[in-house]
C-alpha cells in the first residue's frame, strides 16, 4: 500500500494539430464537430492548453511539456502511459492507430530514464485489444484498488492482467452513456483523491452500481454527479499537489460551473482549492477535459 495518492508533477503534450479525431468518434460520444477550419480549431485549442498549463504552474504544480507531432489530433491527451508512487512505468495499447502513433520514442525514452518499465502492453494492439492507461484505470494508490469501466477501449482480460501484475484489487463494472453506449473511459465517470472521490454512479448499470459505490464509500467521502454533470466533465478531474503540498482539484471551468453549492462545499472540505480554466474547444472536439490533459509523474 502507498500513503501517496497524488503528485505535484504532471506531463502535458502541446499538440501540433488538433481537430475532431475521426478514428475515435465511434466510441467517444462526447466529441462534437463544430465544422471549423482545422487551423482555427488548433489556434483556439493552443490558447486553452497554454492557459490551463499556466494555471497549474501558478498554483505550484510542476509541469513538464513535450511537443506533439502531426498525424495525432489527440496528442494532447496522454493516455498511453502511467507512472505510480512506486516509480513504476506502464505502456499501454490504444484502440485507434493515430492514438498508437502518439507513443513517440522522444517521450517514451525520457520516461524510461526515470521510471522502471514493469509492464509493456503495446504488443496487444496486434490482437485488437486496448487498455488506455489512466483513462481506463482510475487508481486508488493509497488503498491499492483500481476502478474500471469496461468499453472497447478497456479490454477485460488486459484489465485483469494489469491488476494481477501491478498488485491492485480490481473493481470492474459496466456503464451506459446518455446514448446507451458504454462511457468510453472510466475517468469520465469518476475521479479519486486522497480521501474524497467524485462519481456519476447513475451511468453505472443497475447490477453493478451498489457494489461500486459501496466499495468506494469504504475508503472515501463521495460527491455524486448526475448525468448532465458527466457531460460537463465533472468526473474528468484530478487531485494534484500545489505549493506547500496543497491539495488542489484540477477541473475545467465548464465542470466547475455545473457544480451545485453543496457539492462544491463538500469538495472544499477536502481540497484547498478547485483550479482550472475554460477549455471548450478541447472539450468539444476532443471529448475529454482536465484530467485527460495530464499524465501524473510521481
Amino acid at each position: 500500500m502507498s500513503n501517496v495518492q497524488s503528485t505535484n508533477h504532471i506531463l502535458m503534450i502541446e499538440p501540433k494539430e488538433f481537430f475532431l479525431n475521426p478514428e475515435t468518434q465511434e466510441t467517444n460520444v462526447y466529441q462534437v464537430d463544430e465544422q471549423e477550419n482545422h487551423n482555427e480549431t488548433l489556434n483556439k485549442a493552443l490558447k486553452e492548453f497554454r492557459a490551463y498549463r499556466d494555471c497549474m504552474v501558478e498554483h505550484g504544480v510542476t509541469v513538464t511539456t513535450f511537443q506533439g507531432i502531426e498525424g495525432c489530433p489527440d496528442h494532447l491527451f496522454p493516455n498511453w502511459a502511467s507512472t505510480d508512487p512506486k516509480g513504476r512505468l506502464v505502456l499501454y495499447p490504444m484502440l485507434n492507430k493515430n492514438r498508437s502513433a502518439e507513443r513517440i520514442p522522444r517521450i517514451t525514452d525520457k520516461l524510461e530514464q526515470y521510471y522502471n518499465l514493469v509492464l509493456d502492453l503495446r504488443g496487444e494492439e496486434a490482437n485488437g485489444l486496448a487498455l488506455e492507461s489512466t483513462g481506463s484505470l482510475v487508481m486508488d494508490h493509497v488503498n491499492n484498488i483500481v476502478y474500471v469501466g469496461l468499453s472497447r477501449r478497456t479490454d477485460k482480460g488486459l484489465v485483469e492482467r494489469w491488476a494481477r501484475e501491478m498488485g491492485y484489487r480490481l473493481v470492474m463494472f459496466e456503464t451506459k452513456s446518455h446514448t446507451g453506449a458504454p462511457v468510453y473511459h472510466t475517468d469520465l465517470v469518476m475521479h479519486i483523491g486522497t480521501d474524497y472521490a467524485g462519481i456519476c454512479s447513475s451511468c453505472i448499470v443497475d447490477e453493478d452500481r451498489d457494489r461500486v459505490v459501496g466499495q468506494l464509500r469504504e475508503t472515501h467521502d463521495i460527491v455524486e454527479y448526475d448525468n448532465e454533470q458527466l457531460k460537463s466533465f465533472c468526473g474528468n478531474s484530478l487531485e494534484v499537489l500545489g505549493a506547500d503540498g496543497q491539495k488542489l482539484l484540477a477541473m475545467s471551468k465548464a465542470a466547475q460551473n455545473s457544480l451545485k453549492a453543496d457539492q462544491k462545499e463538500k469538495i472544499l472540505s477536502h481540497m484547498d482549492a478547485i483550479i482550472g480554466t475554460d477549455i471548450p474547444t478541447i472539450e468539444h472536439y476532443g471529448g475529454g477535459s482536465a484530467r485527460c490533459l495530464m499524465m501524473e509523474l510521481f
